[in-house]
């Protein structure tokens, strides 16, 4: 057999080894025929696949179904919930946030830490080293790690591991996947397949991996911090864009001569709607120092604040109509720590987007927060890995060549 087969067919293997597990994700407690029938390849190669993924951790089998049919009765399948795990990391403007997952997205062990006195990416990347070894210390020797996914503030160019700019951090041109995998050689964690990518990305492709709904194809993802993004997930794809700058939503400009933002423009989304928006004052100094002053003077109902937050909730209102326009999503989450200020700040943006949406006569997108709270981005960047895992055909952005096929 020439080695081009060789290959072709191993990959052909491990696509459809990765196709029974996602099916199973998605609709677990199948038999193998089921199984068979739903992806389309015969019983005997169901049977044969199932046993290695069972063997190797993948998969479960549970206790027979009573069908009350003679013969051999049915065993369900199911994701293996406790041996094969994902890292997720977010690396924030602060600190950084790591979460060890199932395959399915259940949060087995968190830390969470903030970093030293030093904002260098070398620094960063170190103190997000040490915790994940903290997290991987608190699993069991036995289970094994098969991938980390790691969040950034910025536009990534996934393939290289490169993070191009992140304007809250002064991150330019980083090469972030490499600095991580130095900080974790001769550890726990080296060799371990690392995959990166924008931080409102990952957690789109967490809402899609870890919390599929019916009817949200296609899925934006709207993150809501010191900075601003959005994910785009268009047919079980993401859209990262030519550069790895798509979805940076927060650079959109909303209004002409409006407040300057971190990225050296005036009247980005980003200065309108974000933490920076709601602290008061003029391109000076602000009055409040954080989202918990916001907070607290939200529970005073000071009125400066209200009238703050209740502006920024607004324009969030048309940047998701903006968005919705663009891309007509069967579903829009909102996620990010300004979302949990809550009906101050939702409910004008959502009276917003409902009165551009009455005023076409049409009906308003589908708007939820995130099931996953602050933990949405370090379990997206565990769903990130997941989603790569087990697509092993899927080329990346700039390269064309499957990043999986090595690590499975």
């Amino acid at each position: 057999m020439q080695p081009e087969t060789a290959g072709s067919q191993q990959l052909l293997k491990v696509i459809n080894r990765m196709a029974l597990v996602r099916h199973l994700c998605a609709n677990p407690g199948l038999s193998r025929a089921d199984l068979a029938g739903a992806v389309g390849l015969t019983k005997s190669t169901v049977s044969l696949l199932v046993r290695e993924l069972v063997a190797e951790g993948w998969l479960a089998e549970r206790e027979v179904v009573a069908t009350g049919d003679l013969g051999r009765r049915p065993t369900p399948l199911f994701v293996d919930p406790a041996r094969l795990l994902l890292l997720g990391a977010e690396v924030g403007i602060e600190s950084v946030r790591v979460v060890a997952t199932s395959l399915t997205g259940e949060v087995l062990a968190c830390a969470l830490a903030n970093y030293g006195a030093s904002r260098t990416a070398k620094a960063c990347m170190a103190t997000l080293a040490t915790a994940l070894l903290k997290v991987r210390k608190q699993l069991d020797a036995s289970q094994q790690i098969l991938g980390i996914g790691v969040g950034l503030p910025g536009g990534v160019n996934e393939a290289r591991g490169v993070l191009h700019f992140a304007p809250n951090l002064g991150w330019r041109d980083v090469a972030v996947g490499e600095l991580l995998a130095d900080k974790l050689q001769d550890s726990l964690l080296a060799g371990v397949p690392l995959f990166i990518q924008n931080e409102a990305d990952v957690a789109a492709l967490g809402e899609m991996e870890f919390n599929p709904a019916p009817g949200s194809d296609p899925l934006l993802y709207v993150s809501i911090n010191q900075g601003l993004g959005a994910g785009v997930i268009v047919g079980d794809r993401l859209l990262t864009g030519s550069r790895g700058f798509a979805g940076e939503v927060g650079h959109m400009v909303l209004q002409l001569g409006g407040p300057r933002c971190s990225c050296g423009r005036r009247g980005c989304a980003e200065a309108l709607i974000a933490t920076r928006a709601m602290l008061g004052g003029s391109d000076g100094e602000p009055v409040l120092r954080s989202l918990a002053e916001v907070r607290a003077h939200l529970v005073d109902e000071d009125p400066e604040t209200l009238k703050a937050v209740a502006s920024a909730g607004r324009y969030l209102g048309v940047l998701l109509q903006n968005l919705a326009t663009a891309y007509d999503p069967g579903c829009i989450v909102l996620g990010g720590s300004v979302v949990e200020l809550g009906q101050p700040f939702l409910q004008p943006a959502l009276d917003a987007l409902n009165d551009y949406a009455a005023a076409a006569g049409l009906p308003p997108p589908t708007v939820r927060t995130s099931r996953f709270g602050a933990n949405a981005v370090a379990v997206g960047a565990a769903a990130l890995a997941r989603y790569r895992l087990t697509r092993p055909a899927l080329p990346l952005a700039d390269t064309g060549l499957p990043l999986a096929e090595e690590a499975l």
